[in-house]
């Protein structure tokens, strides 16, 4: 071998070697490698609060901040700490497995090779670099993918190198990812390699592994890689009720639901017998704005409808209809349906001439916060009433708004009965509109709720006079904003719409019922374990329990009275309230929740190694605002202590203010970040936050108390007091100032715990759980 190309492959062998010391972890964090697990934290605590991104303006401290993170995740965990002290592996290119070989391997006391650097050609050279758009990183996930998956579906492929499976599929994935992506669906890529955090967030044990994504929720797949089966695969994730089959006997009563669900009503007319993927994509992401039909053109039973609205059956046609149902109030036709010509029409036609304000969303959608004084907005409402009354003033003022609509003007009515605080807040109850319709032009100033408006003089009748008075009103509005002279704050609007709390737990009972049917049929025995254990625990107690009443006789204790002495503790019982754990002989009454509070005993059994699926609700509080928030958290949460994977606990703020402050670093915007210069770190009034703490799988949802506008009427005075909650030891109950201005920090907390159980509520995610110390 010539001397030149010997010097190089020494050079080659050894330029490796200094690879795993580019990041060294103690010398990010400042400490030294005997520091403990105490000095490793204080020091991340300190470094992440002078290089956060949002306290920190230097154009290196996003960097800066990863690279903490990152160290610290490292070296908190004593697996990966050992990992790097012995071999100086900071674990971002393992392989995607603990039990598969590491990524080098020794060559006689001072040389290794590195598979990375040789690239051998078997799935990295191959793979194609179509998958390096759809690369998903965890934190892009969890922030970007999650929450779109509430848009469109997501199919996701998990691939690693030394894949031999995975060569055999790219090309079937390459075709099928091309052709999904153009109808709609959202696709991804996870590299477990180097992505072996969001791989195992997702559940994936091997590669490949291929799996849909949607409303947050995973589903695997399971049948042979063909085509085909993906894209019946990625249609079955979608709700089977996004569009509904269309004839001659159903389209009166389709197009004329619009009053019922408030939104504009869509019709395909198509020769194809069933209903086009590309359509539910569509319906799947306009379904909160949108209802859909389908009208397939060739079956016997539409030829009155094609007839109606002068159908062209050879071309797709795309119909929306608002309040008219006899013409629609668009229509677009096209030989070949493209998503990007459907999303510029829907997108135009996503609300009725006159919508009706049913929850807040749709109020700051059609009533937007003015940007600046060129972009004014504002809204002309009609609060009127249900029922034949009040229909001839509705239709004189959608014949209004039809022929008066701008873009910086938008129509909407509302039915003061069903939001009676917002007509109050305008209408301030004058007996001159009582029963009648009434008009008020709005601006909204801030998101807080706080508007500017002038309501007409006198009660709305549809008359032509009203509409002389309206629109001179209105063509005032254009050149002197100061007309709407009045301002004044509304609450947020009810959501009418929303389904009873019963319903949505049965949807989640039955999604979750789904989960463990596949499980049973498609999961391996590893996996299947803990439910399994759970069952047969289960069946075990309940046998157990069986025998046990067969052969016990309650006959004497059912007939004999009871004793004085029980009658004595039940009198006592009844006025006496414990918010901590009460014996399983106590019967609990309503309002009354078992709340633990949550120390450095049972933090860990509490939170740490909580069961999967389960979730502590955690009260923050301190020892002057005790009382009152447990009072108004019993009452809160106590519709759902039925849920037998919900636990209450509660924290107390003078003990544990740290550990509550690491945990909100986490949380974007839920608190200010403090630092060595701030005066008033120690001051923060954090009671009354609530969190939901996630143990298995490190996240907690927030909660952070309400805001009330006008408490200083409300200090002292104990019109809420709740008996039954609270007798302090002389059988009094205690009323301090300012007790219910306090419980109103848990105002809507009921709310809340709803979309908790839905998985509706952000999520935070921490790398581990902090020490209670």
């Amino acid at each position: 071998m010539e001397p030149g190309r010997a010097g190089l492959l020494l050079l080659l062998l050894l330029l490796p070697a200094a690879a795993p010391g580019d990041f060294d972890p103690y010398r990010v964090l400042g400490v030294g490698r005997g520091s403990s697990q105490a000095d490793i934290k204080k020091a991340y605590k300190r470094l992440a609060r002078e290089w956060h991104p949002d306290k920190n303006k230097d154009p290196g401290a996003e960097d800066k901040f990863i690279q903490i993170s990152k160290a610290y995740e490292i070296l908190s965990n004593e697996e990966k700490r050992a990992n790097f002290d012995r071999y100086g592996d900071v674990g971002e290119s393992q392989g995607f497995s603990q039990h598969q070989h590491r990524q080098f391997h020794r060559f006689h006391d001072g040389f290794y090779f590195d598979e990375s650097f040789f690239h051998f050609p078997f799935n990295s050279e191959r793979r194609d670099t179509s998958d390096e758009k759809y690369l998903l990183h965890f934190s892009h996930y969890i922030n970007e993918i999650v929450p779109d998956s509430f848009k469109k579906p997501y199919l996701i492929k998990i691939t690693s190198d030394w894949c031999f499976s995975c060569i055999h599929i790219e090309p079937v994935w390459k075709e099928v990812a091309q052709e999904l992506e153009a109808l709609g669906a959202g696709i991804g890529v996870v590299h477990a390699g180097y992505e072996r955090r969001l791989a195992h967030h997702l559940g994936a044990h091997s590669t490949p592994t291929l799996l849909g994504l949607i409303n947050g929720k995973i589903t695997f797949f399971h049948n042979a890689v063909v085509r085909e089966n993906l894209r019946q695969f990625v249609e079955n994730l979608l709700p089977g009720n996004l569009v509904e089959k269309i004839t001659d006997k159903n389209y009166v009563r389709f197009l004329s639901d619009w009053r019922k669900d408030n939104k504009p009503h869509v019709l395909l007319f198509d020769h194809m017998p069933v209903v086009p993927l590309l359509y539910k994509l569509t319906a799947f992401a306009y379904r909160d704005y949108l209802s859909f039909g389908y009208v397939y053109v060739g079956l016997r039973g539409t030829e009155e409808l094609s007839s109606q609205y002068n159908i062209n059956v050879y071309t797709p046609t795309m119909m929306v209809f608002k309040e008219h149902i006899d013409r629609p109030a668009d229509v677009v036709q096209a030989r070949e349906m493209k998503k990007q010509l459907i999303d510029d029409f829907l997108s135009q036609n996503k609300f009725l001439m006159v919508s009706r304000l049913t929850n807040q969303r749709l109020f700051q959608e059609l009533c937007p916060v003015k940007k600046s004084h060129r972009q004014r907005k504002h809204c002309v409402v009609l609060l009127t009433g249900e029922g034949e009354k009040f229909a001839e003033a509705y239709e004189a003022f959608l014949t209004f708004a039809v022929a008066n609509t701008k873009d910086t003007l938008k129509f909407v009515h509302i039915y003061n009965e069903r939001q009676p605080e917002f007509a109050d807040a305008l209408l301030m109850d004058e007996e001159k509109y009582r029963g009648q319709s009434a008009v008020v032009i709005l601006e909204r100033r801030n998101n807080a709720g706080k508007i500017a408006y002038k309501a007409l003089e006198e009660a709305w009748i549809g008359s032509k006079e009203d509409n002389f008075i309206l629109l001179d009103l209105l063509d005032q509005l254009r050149t002197d904003p100061g007309l709407l002279s009045l301002e004044t704050v509304v609450a947020d609007l009810n959501d009418e719409l929303a389904p009873m709390f019963l319903i949505r737990w049965l949807y989640s009972t039955l999604d979750y019922i789904s989960d463990c049917w596949d499980s049973l049929f498609h999961s391996n025995w590893r996996e299947m374990m803990p439910l399994l254990s759970l069952l047969f625990s289960a069946l075990f107690i309940l046998f157990g329990t069986v025998i046990v009443q067969a052969f016990s006789d309650s006959s004497d204790t059912r007939d004999s009275p009871p004793s004085e002495k029980e009658e004595t503790a039940a009198k006592t019982e009844k006025n006496d309230t414990s918010f901590s754990k009460e014996s399983n002989s106590r019967i609990p009454k309503k309002g009354f929740v078992e709340v633990t509070e949550l120390t450095d005993i049972n933090y860990t059994s509490n939170l740490v190694r909580l069961r999967p699926g389960h979730m502590n609700v955690v009260l923050i509080l301190s020892n002057s605002t005790k009382t009152p928030l447990l009072q108004k958290f019993a009452l809160e949460v106590y519709t759902f202590t039925g849920s037998s994977s919900l636990h209450f606990s509660f924290l107390s703020l003078d003990k544990h203010r740290e550990w509550l402050e690491y945990l909100l670093e986490f949380a974007q915007d839920a608190a200010p970040i403090p630092n060595q210069y701030d005066k008033h770190f120690l001051e923060r009034d954090y009671t009354g936050y609530v969190l939901a703490l996630n143990g298995h799988k490190k996240y907690f949802c927030l909660f952070k108390p309400h805001r009330s506008g006008d408490e200083g009427g409300t200090l002292g005075s104990c019109e809420d007091y709740d008996a039954s909650l609270h007798v302090e030891a002389r059988g009094k109950p205690s009323c301090s100032p300012g007790s219910r201005s306090i419980k109103n920090k848990l105002h809507k907390l009921s709310f809340w715990m709803e979309r908790l159980l839905e998985g509706s509520l952000q999520r935070f995610y921490i790398p581990s759980w902090p020490a209670l110390d």
